[in-house]
Parts: structure tokens; sequence; C-alpha cells
């Protein structure tokens, strides 16, 4: 049952054959916790375990299939902070999917430590390129070494019950027996092998599947070509081409030589359409890059991050690179999901090198450069479209010097530093044009238009230092909320308390500056200068030349903005702020969004680094709805299914009545040209669940839920009842309808929970998506776990209806 090409590598691989023999490799969770431990791959090729000593009593590590990648020390915080005690080349990471640490190890030598780095990776591509069929073997022999207890190859009838509990299946036990029998074709009282496929493929018959066949079939045995277009116009709305799309589908899912000739489809072909891709809820059309993406940067939605750095909360946690590093499973977290915008507070750190934490708390710091190596190294492995770095500055003068060198050294050709070919544009570039660039979003001294008149200057200007006598001076006002500094923008002057400015230095440059500030007695009696500590700090023009196309501004009001600022500035809102602005001022929120770039954050009380729903924002148009990514739930799902089209690249174009600079639209009273769209959901059945209680005996009361997420007026829920005791093949053969008049701004969420009469449903799986992403017809779900990881092969069977609402019109 194990895929052919796993276990002939198992026989043949010399690294698999000598980590199936074991080595002892040290374990490393901290700088004082490292213990030895005896590491063995299992028979199986699929599970590695571990022991305290050679011969020990083992027990499961991990399995392959919860592996993303295997990466070596050198790129291990852990172990570089080590390098003194264990050489790096010995070292070595798992990397899992979702949000469970990496394992760090050292072998006790290089090639030990290349043994297993080359077999887990071997293993780690074989099982990642699965098809659909040899997933399913897989599935079927992890379940197998789970239900044969005693390890002898076979199962018995008592094995077999245990495993159907292990399975989420409530069975009359004769009926149970009979199924055995009947597979058991040996005689022998127990399954092997293919006699323990054959139960299961007893076990999971679809009658429902089997009732929509014989539906369409003649003669209940077959579908032929045309009857199998019928079902595909009729059905899953399959309009263009549907003669060459059957027989494309014929020639891929159908098992028999014959059936492929004589272009029919069997039962099994048909189930095996239905469970794939092309079944799938999801249009496999909009998995690639298919949007237009020569437009303005704001005209697309920007997969975004919130202090990136963080993998914990927001006073204690633990700052990292893997924030901007790791992957979450099937989404991946920060730069290996997709994210086109991540989030670098740098402060003042010591020996003169800046570091990365959330001020003013007790997070962890980690130094700048780590960080922009990481964002080097990462930065277009999943999307070559642009990334923005959103930097909050709060460094002096000469670690702010620190910080543009090192972004210029490390980063190198992938900085843009200078408009493209050093020309004035009058709208922002396209993600097209910007592919393989990385954008510093920041503080700017000069303007865009100065920079290009400039750029050709080699000398710099003096220092044009203007002092206005008779005001007392006084430093800006530090904002109440940290929050709020992002809002403020940092002018290169102070201020008299009649607000005129009085010390205007558009350089900054410190050796002049500082001698004039600091002088006793002050030059001028005139001048009362406040002491230098609370002033804020002043900007570098070296790291204020490297922002080019998104300068950051505070925001006063929409027409404050259309007045004084240019279309390469961008402001950035407090969640509070931007949702207030939503609902005061819609459509102008909407209008500012089609010529300039908005960054919304969470609130500063989020301590616990929970987020708030970004579909409110994307409403009025705001491009870059920054999340806390380290935090599954609700928000998350709704973030990911957005970007989980259009090639995962983390720009999604925004629909046509969000980039039209004249547009009429108002999220909170909405104005469609369109008739509302009548949305039919029919749940059907359910496929092996997962257990949500880890106690052998508890079985599932699965129920599914349908969220609606756009507008307020389309926002909505509804859900099925729950069956009891069956998590492997429920029916609930319900259907639900919903009203909804902007479908080009509506998200769909399918979650399955777990009913529980004493307290709340515990979730089981979900999968979100866009309308716009949405097909017809009869389709599956194919869940993943509040971490974004596959729970294959758990779904839900639904069969989708569009229909024009004829009654009202929006």
């Amino acid at each position: 049952m194990m895929a052919s090409l796993i276990q002939d590598r198992l026989t043949t691989d010399q690294d698999l054959l000598l980590m199936q023999e074991g080595m002892l490799i040290r374990k490393v969770r901290s700088k004082s916790w490292k213990k030895l431990r005896y590491f063995r791959l299992q028979n199986d090729g699929m599970t590695v375990w571990h022991a305290r000593q050679a011969g020990g009593s083992e027990k499961p590590t991990f399995s392959i299939s919860d592996v993303e990648t295997v990466r070596k020390g050198h790129d291990s915080e852990l172990l570089r902070s080590l390098a003194e005690e264990f050489p790096l080349e010995q070292g070595f990471t798992v990397v899992f999917h979702g949000r469970r640490s990496n394992l760090d190890l050292v072998a006790n030598s290089v090639e030990e430590a290349q043994t297993w780095m080359q077999g887990l990776q071997l293993l780690v591509d074989l099982v990642t390129s699965m098809d659909q069929q040899e997933q399913l073997d897989q599935w079927l022999s992890d379940w197998f070494q789970r239900g044969d207890k005693n390890q002898d190859g076979r199962m018995s009838f008592g094995e077999v019950q245990r495993l159907l509990h292990l399975m989420n299946v409530e069975m009359d036990q004769e009926y149970a027996f009979n199924l055995f029998q009947t597979a058991d074709i040996s005689q022998s009282g127990t399954l092997e092998g293919e006699e323990f496929v054959q139960f299961y493929k007893a076990l999971t018959k679809r009658n429902e599947v089997q009732e929509l066949f014989e539906n369409f079939s003649a003669d209940g045995q077959k579908l032929t070509l045309l009857e199998f277009v019928d079902f595909l116009q009729g059905e899953q709305k399959e309009k263009d081409n549907a003669p060459d799309l059957a027989l494309e589908l014929i020639n891929r899912y159908e098992p028999s030589d014959s059936g492929k000739l004589r272009h029919v489809l069997s039962l099994d072909g048909f189930l095996s359409y239905l469970c794939s891709k092309d079944g799938d809820i999801f249009n496999p059309a909009c998995l690639p890059i298919y949007q237009d993406m020569t437009q303005p940067l704001s005209h697309y939605f920007i997969n975004s991050s919130h202090n990136t750095y963080l993998v914990g909360d927001q006073l204690c946690g633990q700052s990292s690179v893997e924030g901007y590093i790791r992957c979450n499973g099937v989404e991946k977290r920060a730069l290996k999901r997709g994210c086109r915008c991540v989030e670098v507070d740098v402060w003042d750190g010591p020996s003169g090198e800046p570091v990365v934490y959330h001020g003013h708390t007790l997070t962890s710091r980690i130094p700048f450069k780590d960080v922009v190596a990481a964002v080097a190294q990462y930065a277009f492995q999943t999307s070559d479209y642009p990334l923005i770095l959103s930097l909050e500055n709060h460094c002096s003068w000469e670690q702010q010097q620190t910080l543009a060198q090192h972004l210029t050294e490390i980063l190198g050709e992938q900085l843009l530093s200078t408009p493209l070919d050093g020309l004035l544009p009058t709208q922002l570039p396209s993600p097209e044009q910007l592919r393989g660039k990385i954008l510093l979003k920041g503080k700017k001294l000069e303007t865009l238009e100065e920079d290009v008149e400039d750029e050709d200057e080699e000398e710099e200007p003096e220092c044009d230092l203007e002092l206005q006598q008779g005001s007392e001076l006084e430093p800006e006002p530090e904002p109440q909320e940290q929050e709020q500094e992002q809002e403020q923008e940092q002018e290169p002057f102070l201020r008299s308390k009649d607000k005129k400015k009085v010390v205007k230095c558009p350089l900054f440059c410190p050796p002049i500056c500082c001698q004039i500030m600091t002088q006793d007695p002050i030059p001028d009696p005139g001048l009362l200068l406040l002491p230098l500590k609370k002033l804020k700090p002043i900007l570098c023009p070296a790291l204020s030349a490297l922002v080019v196309y998104l300068k950051s501004v505070p925001f006063h009001t929409f027409s404050h903005s259309r007045e004084n600022y240019h279309f390469y500035e961008t402001s950035s809102f407090s969640e509070s702020k931007a949702r207030n602005l939503v609902k005061e001022a819609g459509n102008e929120f909407v209008q500012h969004n089609t010529w300039q770039l908005s960054r919304v954050y969470p609130s500063g009380l989020r301590t616990d680094s929970s987020n708030y729903n970004p579909q409110e924002l994307w409403n009025a148009g705001c491009q870059m709805v920054a999340m806390n990514m380290q935090t599954a739930g609700l928000e998350m799902d709704i973030c990911d299914g957005l970007f989980r089209q259009n090639g995962v690249c983390g720009y999604v174009l925004k629909p046509d009545f969000l980039r039209d600079a004249q547009t009429s639209f108002n999220p909170e009273r909405p104005i469609s040209p369109y008739k509302a769209q009548i949305l039919l959901v029919q749940v059907i059945s359910g496929q092996q669940l997962p257990k949500v209680n880890t106690k052998e005996k508890c079985i599932v009361d699965p129920l599914v839920k349908v969220e609606i997420f756009g507008i307020h007026a389309d926002t909505a829920r509804q859900e099925t009842n729950y069956v009891e005791n069956n998590g492997f093949n429920p029916y609930w053969g319900q259907t639900l309808s919903f009203r909804v008049l902007v479908p080009e701004l509506t998200m769909l969420r399918f979650v399955v929970k777990d009913y529980d009469w004493k307290s709340r449903n515990e979730f089981i799986g979900q999968f979100t998506l866009p309308w716009t992403c949405m097909q017809q017809g009869y389709r599956h779900i194919h869940l993943l776990s509040r971490d974004g990881i596959s729970l294959h092969p758990a779904s839900i069977f639904v069969y989708i209806s569009i229909q024009e609402d004829l009654e009202t019109e929006s």
C-alpha cells in the first residue's frame, strides 16, 4: 500500500539505509538544554522515532508528512548562538508545517549530518510529489500501521474495531463483521495488504455519488461522452468547450485503458474526477497568475504582515527571523506564504548594531542585519512580485547610517533606491514593473521630484539652518499610544509653542546642528533649547534616500491628502481609525485608495496578537491590511482565502469599482448596477473527518456552518443540523440560501464543527475562498486545519448554485 517509489528508495538509498539503522544525535532546545537521543527512521519510511539510547524504549518524534523542509545549521538562530560549542556544519533543522516549533539537531560528524539532511529532504520531496491516488495509498498505509497494534502486518477483527473508532466511525458490530469477512478473501481471519484496501473501499462506498452517477447514466454502469457532457453543462456549469473538456477529464481520471479508448467514464473515474482539483470548489483557473499585473500598486490588495518579527504575543513574545521566513503548512507565514509587505521595528542596539523588537516591551531582540539577510534570502522564493519593507525607525543618527549600510550592502540590486529609468512617473508603478525588487516604506526628507532633479548631482548640498528668534522651543509632542507613532510624520524641525517652524535643517547634519544646539551658552540668547535627549530622532539622509515610492506621511483629512500629497506618499491607520473613516466617509476612502496606498494595523490593545476582520477594510479598497500572521483563526482564514488565488503571489487586483478614481461606491451604502445574487449551498455529505477528542471511543457529531463575509449587508451565516456519532461519512442533505449584493467583495467560509450541547462547538476543519473563485455544481471542499494545513482526505461534498434575484434589484 505504501507508495512503491518510497519503498524502493528505502532498500536502495544509502542515506535511508543508515537512517533506518539509527544514530545518536544531539537534540537542542536552548543554550542550556542539549541532550543526546537515538533517532531512527522506521521501516515504513514515513516516521522517525527516538529513544534515550540505542535499544531503549522508542516513541514517535515526527512524521515525514509533517515536515516542510530541512535547513542547514547556518540558518538556525539557536545553532548559530552555539557555534563555539558545536560546528555549524554538523547541525541541521527540521522545519514543520503549522505552528510546531523547529527541531534543531547536531550530529556527531559532518557526514552523519549530511546523511540525515539528504535523507529527510528526499523523503519530503517524494511525499510532496505524490499524486491523489498515491496520497490515498499513503493515508491507508498510515491507518494500517495505527490499527495493527501488535505490528504483525495483519489486522484481526478486534484491531479493525479499534481502528474504526480511531477513524471516527461508529458502526453496527454485525455490519462491520460482514464487511470484514467479505474482504478476508484468504479466509485467514485477518486482513492483509490488498484485503485491507478492499475493506476500506466497502467502508467508504459513496451512495450519494452512485445515485448521482446513475441519474446521468443510461445503463448505470458508465457515462458515455455525451452523457458526461450533459452533466458538465447542466450541473457543473462548464459552458465553454464542454465536449473537449469531457474528453480531457476522461483521459485524466478514468482508471481503465479500455474506458479511455471508448471515451466513457466508470463510477470509479467519476468519483476520482469529483474528488480532484477539477471537481474542487476552488476554480483551478484561479490558481496560477491570471490577473492583470500591469496596473498601479494602489489597484491591488497586498498581503501584509504586522510586527512580522514576533512569533508570540506583543508584550513578552519571542522575536525571530522565523517570523519572516517560516512556512505555515500549505499557507506560509510571512515571506514563504506570499506576504508582500513585512514590518520591521528597529531600535538602537549594543555595539552600534540596530536591533528589531517591539519597543518598550519585554519581547526579545534580534539583530537588524539578520532580518535583512533573511529577507534577502527568502523575499522571492514564493513570489517574485515586489516586497515592501515597512520600516518603523526609532534609531539615532549613527545607527540609522548602519541601517542604510546594511540595507544597501545585503540587499544589493534587490533594493530599489532610485525611480525606475530615472524618470518622474505620474502614478505608482505596477507589480510587473517592480518584479524582483524590494521597496522601502518609511520617512523621507525630500520629495520624489527633488530626488529625480538631484540624481546626477554628486556634491551634497550645504546645511541650510534657519533660526527664528523670540520664541520658546518645545519638542514635538509624544503620541499617547505607541501605535500613533506610525501615523505621525517625524518632521525634520522643532516647533515653537505658537506652532511656527523655528529650526529647519533638511539634511540634519549632526556635526553642525548638534554643535549649535548644545553650545553653552547658546550663541543666540533669544533661543531656549530643551535637552537633546527629549527630542525625536532626526532622519539620516542616507536612509531617507532609500525611500522612493513609499514615503510615509501623516493622515489629516481626505481633502488635505488630495491638496497636499503625492501618489507616492502613503499613510497608516489604526484599525479603529480606519473603521471610523469607512463609516463616516466610505466613498472618500474608496476614492483615496484608488491613487494612494493605505496601510491598516491592529490596535495596540491586541497584546495577545489577536486579529481584526480584514474584510471591512478591503471593502474600502485599503491595500495593506496588516495581520498578526502568527495567530490562527477566522480572521487569518479570510486573509489566506483571499490571497490563495493568483499564484499566491501576494497581489490581488481590486474590483473595477475600487479602482475608478471617480467611483461612487460606498461600502456602507452600496449601489450596484447589477441584480442581487442568490447563492444556494446544498451540504450533502462529509468524508473522513478527523477526530477532535483523542480518546479512542469519542466520535464527533459534525455540523457544517457556511459563513459569508463582504459588505455589512451581505454578511451572514447559517448551519446544518448535526449528525450524531459519525465523522467518517456523515450525511446532511440540507440546503442553505444567501442573498448577496456585492459578490466581487464576498468571501465564503465553510467550517465543520463538532456539536457539543454542554459548551461551544469544537473546530474540526475549514476552507475559505473568494466568491469570484468559486465553481458551481457538485463540488468537494477539501478541509484545512486551524493552521492552514491540509487535512487530506477530509472533505465535504456540496452542490453550489448561483441565481439572479428576480424580485429585487440591489
